[in-house]
């Protein structure tokens, strides 16, 4: 993103600036900014001030007991913004619009949208997840992408998406990150995160670069405890905390911090980075000069709220150096708390001037100075259409990876028999459809392998359960030793319709043709069943280290328009 002239940046008071501004500004408009931003600030009480920090959840599955409770807050804990769950997007929206209604300072609304806004709203469309944008080659595709999802935010009135996950994932196991992270390799995460976060941020909604310092390399779902990242400082520097120190200068607007404990960088055993001043304040904003908006992960993770007071640990990420408490527990109390921290000096006010003002500047650039009401009608219609498959299935036909292609027998012949065998638990109906449609398929179930005359070309379709990013990757011992059986006597094509984690300890040095399709759904299956019939080019590349087999990098190219039923 290109970034205005040292000459031309604004100054607020004591240099509180936005790390995001949008494209193209004029120096009349950083100073009607200016002009706003401290009109505002000068007209808020200190209580207001401080509910600028908060962020609440909002979800629309709970009953109206929750609504009116949130309802409450907004009006008299005067927060600064909302996150936006499960599940009824014309709902949300109707309550957007009352809240803002009620707002002294226009709301920020938030919303975990890494795959879009599908991850909340269930009639929304998918998009694919960051393990398979990493394998895409053309980083130009995920700005595309992104800026669609821009697109569905502001539909809602989302102004700010709290992705792209930036954490490396080098642990094949771990938890949490897994689908989530654009691979194992450094410089493609950044590659990969900066196309994401700038079609966003072209586009009018905030990008959120996490999880700092680095959740890559984890082996505990923070949603349950406290992971522990136990790497010296030499390896942090060039794995976990690169994707950061790359990207902060480019003009992200906020990085969102982990609930982690890495020793190397907090000396006082057991404080995760969320609550760390050594962390928060002294490495990312005086070390790396970050000067966005810093926001916690959710409060209400099992690694800090199992081991903090509500409200408590709000003051406690507020004096670490956070600007915003995300997913708060006990807005009143962390007001409370943070005020008598204030009182007793132990936080100067000067801190909550830079952080409102950072709020204060951000929601200007996004429009939120003044706020227009969302129309919520045919919104599932806007969220789900065509025009969202074209894009998701260009999208996945990009990532499709071949790994290995011994026997070329991509793309398929056309004039040949093959048969079909679908393995492991989700649907694989869209893919056989789609497959029989250009060429002869015969389906066999698992227990009909037998009937497959030798030296037949046979597809296995591994296809793993793809409702959520968290699923474990393994292939079960059943289908394995169906591969292995297979792929003695036939000519093999395995594709994996999940992570290519699920390669990890499989054998394929006897099967003859391997692709990685990375999801299973409707537009995965479509995309890679375009793939292989040759009506679309096979480019992606292996965004993460399998094993010793299976390097980051990995892939072979197959050109379109190779079709053919007489080769």
């Amino acid at each position: 993103m290109k970034r205005l002239s040292l000459s031309i940046v604004i100054f607020i008071s004591h240099f509180y600036l936005s790390q995001y501004q949008p494209k193209n500004i004029s120096t009349e408009d950083i100073k009607r900014a200016e002009s706003w931003v401290n009109t505002t600030y000068n007209s808020l009480s200190q209580d207001e001030k401080l509910g600028q920090l908060f962020i609440v959840a909002l979800y629309t599955n709970k009953g109206e007991e929750f609504i009116s409770q949130i309802r409450n807050i907004v009006v008299n804990d005067k927060i600064g913004g909302l996150i936006l769950m499960q599940d009824d997007a014309a709902r949300e929206i109707n309550l957007i619009n009352e809240f803002q209604s009620k707002s002294k300072v226009p709301l920020m609304i938030g919303m975990d949208a890494e795959w879009g806004v599908f991850q909340r709203i269930a009639k929304a469309h998918k998009y694919p997840w960051a393990i398979t944008l990493g394998a895409i080659q053309n980083k130009n595709l995920i700005t595309e992408m992104s800026a669609k999802i821009a697109e569905d935010c502001r539909r809602m009135g989302i102004n700010w998406d709290f992705a792209p996950v930036v954490d490396v994932n080098t642990n094949p196991n771990n938890p949490i990150i897994g689908n989530r992270s654009f691979g194992s390799d450094v410089g493609n995460v950044m590659t990969s995160a900066l196309a994401y976060s700038n079609g966003l941020q072209d586009h009018s909604v905030l990008a959120a670069i996490k999880h700092f310092p680095g959740h890559g390399d984890t082996s505990t779902d923070s949603h349950l405890d406290l992971p522990v990242v136990s790497h010296n400082l030499e390896r942090l520097e060039k794995t976990e905390l690169a994707p950061f120190k790359a990207l902060i200068d480019k003009g992200i607007g906020g990085v969102m911090v982990a609930h982690l404990y890495v020793p190397a960088l907090e000396n006082e055993k057991g404080v995760p980075a969320s609550v760390s001043k050594k962390i928060i304040t002294g490495l990312l904003k005086e070390k790396l000069g970050y000067k966005g908006l810093i926001i916690t992960d959710a409060l209400n993770m099992g690694a800090v709220a199992n081991k903090f007071k509500a409200g408590e640990l709000d003051a406690m990420a507020f004096k670490a150096g956070n600007d915003i408490m995300l997913f708060s527990q006990d807005v009143a109390t962390g007001k409370r708390l943070i005020q008598k921290a204030i009182d007793n000096g132990e936080i100067p006010q000067s801190r909550v001037e830079e952080s409102v003002k950072k709020i204060l500047l951000t929601k200007y650039y996004l429009g939120l100075n003044k706020y227009n009401n969302i129309n919520p009608e045919n919104i599932n219609e806007d969220l789900n259409n065509a025009s969202h498959s074209a894009l998701v299935q260009k999208m996945y036909a990009n990532a499709l990876t071949l790994l290995k292609d011994d026997k070329k027998l991509l793309p398929l012949n056309t004039s040949e028999t093959y048969y079909y065998i679908p393995l492991e638990e989700a649907p694989y109906q869209t893919f056989l459809n789609q497959i029989s449609a250009g060429t002869k398929v015969i389906l066999k179930k698992a227990d009909e392998i037998k009937s497959i005359p030798s030296h037949s070309k046979v597809i296995i379709g591994v296809h793993k359960d793809n409702s959520t990013a968290y699923k474990p990757y393994k292939i079960s011992e059943a289908s394995k030793k169906i591969l292995l059986d297979l792929s003695k006597h036939n000519n093999v094509i395995l594709d994996v319709f999940g992570s290519p984690y699920a390669l990890k300890d499989i054998d394929i040095s006897k099967i003859s043709t391997v692709l990685v399709s990375y999801e299973n759904n409707d537009d995965s299956m479509t995309a890679t069943a375009s793939g292989l019939l040759g009506q679309t080019k096979i480019s992606g590349r292996l965004p993460v280290l399998v094993n010793d087999n299976l390097k980051y990098g990995a892939g072979m190219d197959v050109q379109a328009g190779a079709l053919q039923s007489d080769r």
